[in-house]
């Protein structure tokens, strides 16, 4: 029974949250397509895996542990934020690319959170019960890290669609990959300094809840943003 409370608790802040970008989406994708993007989501754990221990292997040695504020932050952009964030974008590509589905703007953001949710999900089951106090992390990454990734993904998800859609520039592409990095990374280099100093560790608890505070009123404005593109006449005043 502790079993199942406690996979419910990993997995019902990524569920939670699915359903809340579903319930956004004015036409809604079908549920095959997105049952895929989950799929790509879980699927993309096992190499994110491998590719992360060997870069923390080459950059950190055998042990895989950063020590300092530089190593943390190293650690935090490099072997974390690219290393996730350019295999969602893979999977976002290849679920895209022959999806016919595709076709509004906000198209693009709910696929990214179903793609990103879908990881989040497992990256949570591994840290909920990899520890005693299960409890605390669970509420922790609940509050912080779940919903890190799924605004991570509205944040490629946006880009995605406005290079598709919009802008077919060489800015445009990049942004697709680079904005989710930067603000992944931010995340983790704030989340891991309290790993290098106790100090430091609660000052930057704080400094974490205002960034995410802060980024998820940008994600919620790209949502709002798509879905004014794709139904305008939602947004008309008389």
């Amino acid at each position: 029974m502790n079993i199942i409370i406690i996979l419910i608790a990993a997995l019902l802040p990524a569920i939670l949250l699915l359903y809340y970008i579903w319930k956004k989406d004015p036409q809604p994708e079908p549920g095959s397509w997105l049952a895929r993007a989950v799929l790509w989501g879980i699927a993309i754990c096992f190499p994110i895996t491998f590719v992360e221990l060997g870069l923390e292997t080459i950059l950190f040695g055998v042990d895989g542990e950063a020590t300092s504020i530089i190593g943390t932050t190293i650690d935090a952009f490099v072997v974390a934020a690219l290393t996730e964030e350019a295999f969602k974008l893979l999977a976002l590509w290849l679920l895209l690319r022959n999806n016919p589905f595709f076709d509004e703007h906000f198209d693009g953001i709910v696929y990214a959170v179903f793609i990103g949710l879908g990881f989040a999900a497992i990256e949570n089951i591994g840290y909920v019960f990899g520890e005693e106090e299960w409890v605390t992390v669970a509420i922790t990454r609940a509050l912080l890290a779940v919903p890190g990734h799924y605004a991570f993904a509205v944040l490629m998800g946006y880009y995605y669609s406005i290079y598709h859609f919009v802008d077919h520039s060489p800015k445009a592409a990049a942004r697709v990959l680079l904005i989710p990095v930067l603000f992944h990374g931010v995340y983790d280099a704030i989340a891991m300094s309290g790993t290098v100093n106790p100090v430091l560790g609660g000052i930057s608890f704080f400094v974490l809840v205002y960034f995410c505070i802060k980024m998820h009123k940008l994600a919620k404005a790209k949502i709002v943003e798509q879905i004014k593109r794709d139904r305008p006449e939602r947004y008309q005043t008389f």
